[in-house]
């Protein structure tokens, strides 16, 4: 079914047009108004076509300022091929400052690949999917922890459907390169819901990234961000004389998936034992969950359930029954 969202940029114009994706959304205030997504499409000679986006939760930041950024200076660039960025995909997600949008709920990274018919969220996904990835060659959906999750600085994707396709991948990390290139079945981040997962269903090479944590912007996270599209873009040939500092070594390492992740069992205070990047042994300490409804009851201990490095680990202290405390991956490295 074809998409119910419309823009009035001309993708196959050359030059620079910002506009927005707009999405017919009847509120009790306007009865026939649209949510604005706002979206840049720059066109240079015929090229690839990279597909940047940011805001999918809208929670994240140091994607949302990468883009806002890359924008502004590729509209002066020069540009053989053509590049689409939004940065604020999910618009009332990031204007609300919270991870899924206050209109649905939705959660737009666990929604692909979405609905003509269904609520905003889902809309958005199904213009995606069905407007936006056929016209790229390479995708880059940015993440970073948001609210609840500190992160250590990485790149994922998912292994492709195909060998030819997985070498594809392979490049692209290799090129955005990333401190950690962590290969995903995504059984941690909705399976075959996600952005990447929608690209990868098309065959078109994509990867989603994690960059910072908490409601604020990690300036390590944002030249992360910055460097790794900006090589990208020259590797490509898409803008072949912009500035790019030289491409780190990337650790290639697999996500050792929920499975060897810690949940907490019950609600209570977090007290973490083990940093970012850190490497550990199954049955090791991770740390204690005190219990609020019990002062002189001893803490749940946490312990590690499989050899790795740590690559998330909760935010907030104040944690409730469910909550994931922990995240792993493997600390044997794999090209």
């Amino acid at each position: 079914m074809k998409s119910r969202i419309w823009t009035e940029i001309d993708f196959g114009k050359t030059g620079v047009q910002s506009d927005f994706a707009r999405v017919p959304y009847s509120s009790n205030t306007s009865a026939y108004g649209w949510i604005p997504v706002p979206m840049v499409c720059i066109n240079g000679q015929s090229g690839p076509t990279a597909l940047f986006t940011a805001g999918t939760h809208g929670d994240e930041y140091e994607g949302q300022v990468a883009l806002l950024k890359l924008a502004r200076e590729l509209s002066s660039a020069k540009i053989a091929g053509r590049v689409i960025i939004l940065p604020a995909l999910n618009q009332p997600a990031v204007a609300a400052g919270r991870r899924n949008s206050p209109l649905d709920d939705g959660n737009l990274n666990r929604l692909f690949p979405g609905d003509a018919q269904g609520t905003p969220t889902e809309m958005i996904a199904h213009y995606v999917v069905t407007e936006l990835l056929s016209m790229a060659d390479v995708i880059i959906d940015l993440h970073s922890g948001g609210s609840s999750l500190d992160h250590l600085p990485l790149a994922l994707a998912r292994e492709g459907k195909a060998e030819e396709e997985t070498k594809q991948i392979h490049r692209l990390l290799r090129s955005f390169a990333a401190p950690f290139s962590v290969i995903t079945k995504g059984t941690g981040g909705g399976a075959a819901s996600t952005l990447y997962a929608a690209a990868e269903q098309l065959g078109v090479p994509a990867i989603t990234t994690e960059l910072g944590s908490g409601t604020t912007l990690s300036r390590q996270g944002l030249e992360f961000a910055e460097a790794g599209l900006r090589r990208v873009l020259r590797d490509y040939g898409i803008a072949p004389d912009l500035d790019v500092v030289q491409a780190p070594v990337t650790r290639f390492a697999r996500s050792l998936g929920p499975a060897s992740s810690i949940f907490a069992v019950h609600a209570g205070l977090f007290e973490p034992f083990v940093e970012l990047g850190q490497a550990v042994t199954r049955g090791q300490v991770a740390g204690n969950l005190h219990r609020l409804d019990d002062p002189l009851a001893n803490p749940s201990v946490l312990t590690f359930k499989a050899d790795g490095i740590v690559c998330w680990r909760r935010f907030p202290t104040l944690t409730a029954a469910g909550d994931a405390l922990y995240g792993m991956m493997s600390n044997s490295i794999e090209e």
